[in-house]
C-alpha cells in the first residue's frame, strides 16, 4: 500500500531528514534487485544511516506517524523477487553502515565473530581466517549480507552436517516494526530471537550477529565425481551425509547437467579433463557430478582418507578430478569462476542486463526420483540450459525446527535449485513459465515442497508454506514486534499496514 508522502513528509524530524535522499536518479539500484523481474513503485527515499541507533529512529517514526509508512533494509540487493522493494516507503541502504569501516570483532576464546547486519560474508571470513578460524556453515555466494542471509535461512554444502547459518547464531541485536532495539539470544526474548532467524525481515532489522565459528584448515581437496546413472548419484549422496564427522566429506553438493550441458570451467578443470567430460556428455541426455571437499592440514591424511571414501562410491570409473586450494579460495569459489566468466565474455556472449528467473525448492527424499522423472527428463526435457541446476540432500536432523525458517518433514530432504540467467525478456518469460510448470507439477503430484526465497502473493499460499502451528505463531510475533507491518513489504506477507491489529486477529 503506497502511503502519499504529504501524510508523513512533512513531519520527519531533523535528524532522520539529513539521511533521507530524495534524488530520482539515487533510486535506481533500489528499484531492481538481482532477479531484474520484478518492479514495483519505487521509494520515496533512500535512508543512509550512521548507526544503528539512526535506523531506531526512523522505525519509531514510521510507527509513531499518523500515516505509518513501508521500510525495508536492503543489504547487496541479491534478493530475486524484490522483497526489499518498499513502495512509496523508505528503502534503507545497509551498505552505509560499512563506510565507517567494519563492523567485525573476533572471539579468539569464545570462538565467535560479533558482526554488523551490513556486513557481506566474505569480509567476514577474511576477517575470521587472520585468527585462525572459519564459519562452521557457509552459503555459496559470499557477497551477501549476513542480515539477508539470516533472514532466510542460508544453506550451502556443509548444511548437511552443521545445519544452515541460522543455526550458528548464539545472539542478536534487532530492530523492530516498533524502533525497539533489542538484544536476543536463546535465553534472552527468546521468542524474537528464532522468529527473526528465517523470517524474512518481518520482525525487525537485524543490525548485530554474534555467530559461531570453528577452527580452520590449512587447505581443501575439492573434488568432483561425474555420474550417468541418477540412482548411483542421489545414492552416493545421501551414504555421505549419513557418515559421522571425521568419517565423510566437509561439503557436499551435486549438479544436474541437461541436454547434453558441457563443462567450462578452467578454474577447475584442466583442457584434457574438459574434453573428456564433454565428450562423455555427449553420450547422455543428462549427466550429474557430485562435489565435495575434505578439509585438512596434513595432505597425506587427506589422501587416505579420500581414497577409502572413492572406493565406497559409484561414479564412471575415472570421472573423479580433484585440486587442492586454500580455504577462502574455496569458500570463495562461486565469485571466482563467475568473476572468470565475466572477463572472458565479449560481444553477443555478454550479458549486460541480465535476468535471474531462478526457482529453489526443497524436496523430500522420498520424491527426488518423481522430480527428476516429472522435470529434469519431462519439463525441462527440450529447455537448453543457461545456468545451474544444483540438485544435494540436507539432514532435517541439522535444522532447528523452532526458528521461523521452514523445511520439509523428512528426516532427509534435498535442495533442487534451477539458477537460470537470461539476457532478454522472452528468455527470463520462458524459464518463468518453467518454473511455474514444476510448481504446478508437485502440487498434482502432492509433493510437499519448501520453497527456498520463497515468493508469493496471496495469503493462503503463505500459511501453507509456513504450516499452521508456524503460521500462527508467526502471526502473534508480527502482531507482537511489528503491529502496523512496516517491515518488508515487498514480501506480500502481511499487505495491510491500516487496521493491522484486525488483520491479525482473523487469522490468530
Amino acid at each position: 500500500m503506497v502511503i502519499p508522502i504529504s501524510q508523513w513528509i512533512d513531519n520527519i524530524p531533523r535528524g532522520i531528514a539529513s539521511k533521507l535522499n530524495f534524488d530520482g536518479d539515487s533510486m535506481a539500484p533500489f528499484v531492481t534487485d538481482y532477479g531484474g523481474i520484478n518492479r514495483a513503485a519505487p521509494p520515496t527515499a533512500i535512508f543512509c544511516p550512521s548507526s544503528a541507533e539512526d535506523i531506531a529512529a526512523l522505525l519509531r517514526f514510521a510507527y509513531d506517524s499518523d500515516s505509518p509508512f513501508p521500510v525495508a533494509a536492503w543489504g547487496n540487493g541479491g534478493s530475486t523477487r524484490g522483497q526489499a522493494f518498499a513502495p512509496g516507503g523508505v528503502v534503507i541502504n545497509m551498505a552505509a553502515l560499512r563506510v565507517g569501516g567494519r563492523r567485525i570483532s573476533v572471539s579468539v576464546d569464545g570462538m565467535y565473530v560479533d558482526v554488523g547486519g551490513e556486513q557481506l560474508w566474505i569480509s567476514v571470513l577474511e576477517e575470521t581466517l587472520r585468527h585462525g578460524l572459519s564459519l562452521r556453515s557457509c552459503v555459496d555466494y559470499l557477497y551477501l549480507t549476513v542480515g539477508g542471509t539470516l533472514s532466510n535461512g542460508g544453506i550451502g554444502g556443509m548444511v548437511f552436517r552443521h545445519g544452515p547459518h541460522v543455526c550458528s547464531v548464539l545472539e542478536l541485536d534487532v530492530i523492530t516494526g516498533k524502533g525497539e532495539m533489542i538484544t536476543c539470544s536463546p535465553e534472552l526474548n527468546s521468542d524474537l530471537f528464532y522468529g527473526v532467524l528465517g523470517g524474512l525481515g518481518q520482525l525487525g532489522v537485524i543490525t548485530r550477529a554474534r555467530i559461531g565459528l570453528r577452527s580452520a584448515p590449512a587447505r581443501v581437496r575439492w573434488l568432483r565425481l561425474f555420474y550417468t546413472d541418477f540412482d548411483s548419484f542421489t545414492r552416493d549422496q545421501e551414504f555421505l551425509i549419513s557418515l559421522s564427522h571425521p568419517d565423510g566429506f566437509d561439503y557436499i553438493e551435486g549438479q544436474a547437467l541437461l541436454n547434453h550441458q558441457k563443462v567450462d570451467d578452467p578454474t577447475f578443470y584442466s583442457n584434457e579433463d574438459t574434453e573428456r567430460i564433454n565428450r562423455l556428455a555427449a553420450e547422455f541426455d543428462r549427466m550429474y557430478f557430485l562435489e565435495g571437499a575434505v578439509f585438512f592440514d596434513s595432505a597425506s591424511e587427506a589422501d587416505q582418507k579420500v581414497e577409502g571414501l572413492l572406493k565406497q562410491l559409484s561414479f564412471n570409473p575415472g570421472f573423479a578430478i580433484s585440486k587442492d586450494v586454500n580455504h577462502l579460495d574455496f569458500l570463495n569459489r562461486v565469485h571466482i569462476e563467475m568473476t572468470h566468466r565475466q572477463s572472458s565474455m565479449t560481444g553477443d556472449d555478454s550479458c549486460t542486463t541480465c535476468f535471474h528467473p531462478w526457482i529453489h525448492i526443497l524436496v523430500p527424499m522420498s520424491r527426488i526420483r518423481d522430480i527428476h522423472d516429472g522435470v529434469l527428463k519431462g519439463i525441462l526435457q527440450n529447455t537448453i540450459p543457461k545456468g545451474v541446476i544444483l540438485f544435494y540432500p540436507m539432514n532435517k536432523n541439522r535444522w532447528n525446527d523452532i526458528m521461523t525458517g521452514v523445511a520439509p518433514d523428512e528426516e532427509v530432504f534435498y535442495t533442487v535449485e534451477s539458477l537460470w540467467t537470461a539476457s532478454t525478456e522472452e528468455e527470463w518469460k520462458s524459464f518463468d513459465a518453467r518454473n511455474n510448470e514444476i510448481i504446478e507439477f508437485c502440487d498434482r503430484q502432492g509433493i510437499k515442497f519448501k520453497k527456498y526465497w520463497p515468493h508469493y502473493t496471496t495469503q493462503a499460499d503463505w500459511e501453507r508454506h509456513f504450516g499452521l502451528t508456524k503460521w500462527k505463531k508467526f502471526v502473534q510475533l508480527k502482531q507482537r514486534y511489528d503491529p502496523k507491518a512496516v517491515l518488508s513489504p515487498g514480501q506480500q506477507i502481511f499487505k495491510v499496514i491500516e487496521h493491522q491489529a484486525t488483520h491479525v486477529s482473523m487469522h490468530a
